[in-house]
């Protein structure tokens, strides 16, 4: 049994990780909510006005999620609250956010990360971060088809994407809540069953490890 969270920027494929990893190991999958967010196209039509309350909307969906996988302890997540912070921070440095929404965005999570670890499991066993140039995202972004995520004619919005992709791996490095593994998404597909198969014993053995240590 163990609680796995995807970590990466927008377009690196979690939601497929986490529907394959939660099938090969029979567990919960926890998908980001997409379909039923009336806040995600507002944003990216009008981030000045609408970032602050998305952020809100992710913090708390993700403050559950994260809850009842440490307490069902069987789970894949596609998206954690860890690296919530990060698109926030960049939002509030794009002058999306006010200073006043900042600090009340930090003040609650601070309180929500309190609060996980008061919990008798403190946080995942395991955490994969999706990595990959952004080449390949903004590929993946322009293949998946989301009216509202597409670059074309919106300088902006692709600065939105530089920005965080160029922050991601920082992000990693401060990341100590647990035991981590990378995947090479420039170099890994998983339209290709050799792939699956791969990417399956670089999990378990990283879980294997986890459990040894």
């Amino acid at each position: 049994m163990a609680v796995i969270v995807l970590a990466g920027m927008i377009g690196a494929g979690k939601s497929t990780y986490t529907t394959l990893i939660s099938e090969e190991l029979r567990s919960e999958a926890f998908y980001e909510q997409v379909k039923d967010n009336t806040i995600l196209e507002k944003f990216y039509d009008n981030p000045k006005r609408w970032a602050f309350s998305l952020q809100i909307f992710f913090l708390n969906t993700r403050f559950r999620s994260i809850k009842q996988a440490l307490v069902h302890r069987h789970n894949v997540l596609d998206r954690s609250i860890y690296e919530d912070a990060l698109f926030t921070r960049i939002n509030y440095e794009q002058g999306n956010m006010s200073e006043a929404e900042m600090a009340l965005y930090t003040d609650l999570l601070d309180n929500m990360m309190e609060e996980i670890d008061g919990m008798p499991k403190k946080g995942p066993d395991l955490l994969i971060y999706l990595r990959g140039s952004l080449e390949t995202h903004l590929e993946r972004i322009q293949k998946r088809g989301r009216p509202y995520e597409q670059i074309q004619d919106n300088p902006e919005l692709l600065a939105y994407y530089t920005k965080l992709h160029g922050r991601y791996d920082d992000w990693f490095a401060s990341y100590d809540k647990s035991p981590t593994l990378v995947i090479n998404i420039d170099e890994i597909n998983l339209e290709r069953p050799g792939d699956q198969a791969l990417v399956m014993h670089k999990v378990k053995q990283a879980l294997k490890q986890t459990q040894e240590a």
